[in-house]
């Protein structure tokens, strides 16, 4: 049976063409009445002004604000929780950066948190794998202890350490000082994607037998990933490079020490105006991002360096390793300004321009940066742009001129 062709009570130009108004307001109020029972988005406009009316509404989302989270203020947090919350009582102690604008939810910005954690010595977590990717930076102390993998990885201030997607691992400290860290993780992103799980249900083959463990054997050499992989622009034919989940970069430390040297050789280029020196963490084998969601960078300021505004569609978490600066995130009434230094966080969300100034006039300022990008080219919309000394926007980059 066909529908009944409805009949327009308003035109084009907004004019009542059938019943009058107060008729017309109590039809679509009895409307609205019946499509919110039934939890139903009424996906049509009513303001002849606006013709975008209906998709501008179907654009409402819940945005991360650009947010300051100042290290001197945590720092007393964490020392206070090292000293109240044992391992023994909980296989962890963070404090995650919380996105005022997204709570409830535990996000630093849409897709990523990030959190300081501290261990204190001789402590271990037992060990766990879970969905989400992850990264620890250390930041402080030269005791901080991973194993991933059966590779025993000791690290310190500005090495980056993987745990992959369903990777097992132990987290702990040595036995020499307290340590502080960062921890980055796409957990937010998998958890709207409703694929987030912890599996502490750690198992190895003992002899003849299958034994439960808190703590991983070793299962390679310390050095591994070194070894392996430490060799820019060489790699190894006679080992699989398929470890873990075989979803990540196999190389699982990347030390602060080629981070640094390659800094220093190129401190004296020209870099970005918008971006300045600009480092990525790469798979070694692949060439491509160490995980498939999100992307790690070093970002090296000069003194007194003052970079052009720019602006991504991707997120980004930025942690200061090193100096002191400014950066303006955001336009108009909605401008934050965070005068930052050593160990402070901060967010831009994707979509705001940002600004980097470095303040000390002799030393360099170094920022780590977390950012879903690659989540974006996958899906081909990654986009980013400037605006030049003149004011004017410049295309860095699209879906469209990336190469993939």
């Amino acid at each position: 049976m066909n529908e009944p062709a409805p009949k327009h009570i308003i035109n084009a130009a907004g004019r009542n063409a059938g019943p009058d108004v107060l008729l017309r307001e109590a039809q679509l109020a009895k409307l609205h009445e019946a499509t919110s029972k039934l939890s139903l988005f009424e996906f049509w406009g009513e303001d002849p002004a606006d013709e975008h009316q209906a998709t501008n509404r179907l654009q409402f989302r819940v945005a991360a604000a650009p947010y300051h989270w100042k290290y001197s203020e945590v720092r007393p947090c964490l020392l206070e929780a090292a000293k109240l919350i044992p391992l023994e009582m909980s296989e962890r102690r963070s404090l995650i950066m919380t996105n005022p604008s997204l709570r409830p939810a535990i996000a630093t910005v849409t897709t990523m948190f990030a959190a300081y954690r501290i261990n204190v010595p001789h402590e271990i977590a037992p060990a766990h794998r879970h969905s989400p990717n992850a990264i620890r930076f250390g930041l402080t102390g030269h005791t901080n202890f991973t194993s991933v993998n059966g590779e025993n990885i000791t690290f310190g201030p500005g090495d980056m350490v993987l745990t992959p997607h369903d990777t097992w691992h132990n987290h702990g400290n040595g036995p020499d000082e307290a340590s502080v860290n960062l921890s980055v993780l796409d957990m937010p992103l998998v958890n709207f994607l409703n694929a987030t799980y912890f599996d502490h249900d750690y198992k190895e083959q003992v002899g003849s037998k299958v034994e439960k463990k808190k703590v991983q054997s070793a299962m390679v050499t310390d050095d591994y990933s070194q070894r392996i992989y430490g060799t820019a622009g060489l790699v190894p034919r006679h080992v699989s490079h398929s470890r873990g989940a075989g979803t990540s970069s196999p190389m699982f430390v990347y030390r602060w020490e080629n981070t640094e040297a390659l800094l220093a050789r190129l401190r004296d280029d020209n870099g970005s105006p918008f971006e300045g020196i600009l480092v990525e963490y790469v798979d070694p084998v692949k060439g491509g991002p160490v995980y498939k969601t999100v992307s790690f960078f070093v970002q090296l300021l000069r003194p007194g360096e003052k970079l052009l505004p720019v602006r991504s569609n991707a997120n980004q978490i930025c942690t200061v390793y090193r100096g002191r600066g400014r950066s303006v995130i955001g336009e108009g009434k909605n401008t934050a300004t965070f005068d930052w230094e050593n160990f402070d966080t901060f967010c831009i969300p994707g979509g705001e321009w940002h600004q980097h100034t470095n303040l000390s006039a002799t030393e360099d300022a170094v920022i780590f940066i977390s950012s879903d990008e690659p989540t974006l080219r996958k899906l081909g919309f990654a986009k980013r742009h400037g605006r030049n000394a003149d004011g004017d926007l410049v295309l860095l980059e699209s879906s469209t001129n990336h190469d993939e």
